[in-house]
């Protein structure tokens, strides 16, 4: 049995959100090229799963029902803008999005059944920035907030942890779970204040969410060091006390220095570091239950090789893969990432152990 499934289906090419769009078709075909050239399926390491065709009830899930008609409608008239900025839809686009659902939900069942050790769900439109009632930031449903309900009202799961790595917070998804205490959101991401305005500090839940709420606001151009040093120090001890059951990775592939419309500075080693470490601690918790979901990424001529070097670290797949150095950072901005570090382990020793 192969060790990953990969869910992907050409489908997901038919959304158009215009020619010069950063989340065009190409994302995933450049992908898809990549795993091919590497033999991740020829091999057996990964084995390719088409999705299941959606429902209305998946996306009621976390979304209300009129944002989901006006969805439908405006893409059945043709398309257009369908938030305040830059997300555009075309007429199959309604299909689209609710085949990334699919795509996702896919991707949890095989691997809560007990089917594969993990998976990585290869959809779009992305979904993070997505609310209840409203689309933003390319994302028109959010697939990873209902694969997280999904498997709280359907499988039985009580701690799910959502662990969100684009480069820009996900603020639907914060949202979605801000008052409750069986989603964990952790989000590791830019400085948000240009964009999406959440994901600072302070934001730590409300209610019965309290303590359930976790972001590292990064400075913009911070390197793989200054990001894993927030990841041993804050995120995998906060983990471990949770214990999830089941760990949702929000994958954005825009935290590369190259990346055209984010501002950070990893590299191709930093992701299989990260993915290293989240899969270890996985299997120390959860019986290794991680299902990754696409997000973000937008420069072509490095994500084909992001992928494959994070799907080669859940497939246990030999692969050498070359990497450049990115540029240093300030010294100011590693100073300020150092302050930005300590004051997040303030505010989260409230409720969690930090040393």
């Amino acid at each position: 049995m192969a060790t990953t499934a990969i869910i992907y289906t050409e489908k997901y090419l038919a959304h158009n959100p215009g020619r010069d769009h950063p989340e065009s078709p190409q994302r995933l075909m450049v992908i898809m090229q990549e795993l091919k050239a590497n033999g991740f399926f020829e091999k057996g390491f990964c084995s390719l799963v088409k999705p299941e065709k959606g429902t209305i009830e998946d996306l009621k899930l976390v979304h209300e029902e009129d944002y989901i008609k006006l969805v439908e409608s405006y893409c059945r008239a043709g398309g257009g803008v369908l938030d305040l900025g830059d997300t555009v839809v075309s007429k199959e686009s309604f299909n689209v999005a609710q085949c990334a659902v699919a795509g996702s939900l896919k991707a949890v069942n095989l691997v809560s059944k007990g089917l594969f050790h993990n998976s990585f769900a290869l959809v779009r439109p992305p979904g993070h920035h997505a609310g209840a009632y409203y689309a933003r930031g390319f994302c028109i449903f959010n697939n990873i907030a209902i694969a997280a309900t999904h498997l709280l009202k359907r499988h039985g799961f009580k701690r799910v942890l959502i662990l969100d790595i684009d480069a820009h917070h996900g603020n639907g998804t914060q949202e979605l779970f801000y008052h409750s205490a069986n989603v964990l959101y952790v989000g590791l991401h830019q400085d948000p204040t240009g964009f999406p305005g959440t994901g600072f500090i302070d934001e730590v839940g409300e209610g019965e969410g309290v303590g359930y709420t976790v972001n590292i606001p990064f400075p913009f151009r911070i390197n793989n060091a200054i990001y894993l040093e927030a990841f041993d120090q804050i995120i995998l001890p906060i983990v471990e006390q949770y214990k999830p059951q089941f760990i949702l990775v929000s994958t954005g592939f825009d935290m590369h220095y190259t990346d055209p419309v984010a501002s950070l500075g990893l590299t191709i080693h930093g992701y299989a570091e990260i993915f290293e470490r989240i899969l270890n601690v996985a299997s120390k918790l959860c019986d290794g239950k991680v299902s990754a979901i696409l997000e973000g990424g937008y420069s072509l001529i490095v994500l084909g090789k992001i992928a494959s070097a994070v799907i080669a670290k859940m497939s246990q797949a030999p692969l050498i893969f070359e990497d450049e150095q990115a540029p240093k950072p300030p010294e100011q901005v590693a100073k300020r990432a150092e302050t930005i570090i300590q004051e997040v382990k303030r505010t989260q020793s409230r409720f969690w152990n930090l040393k």
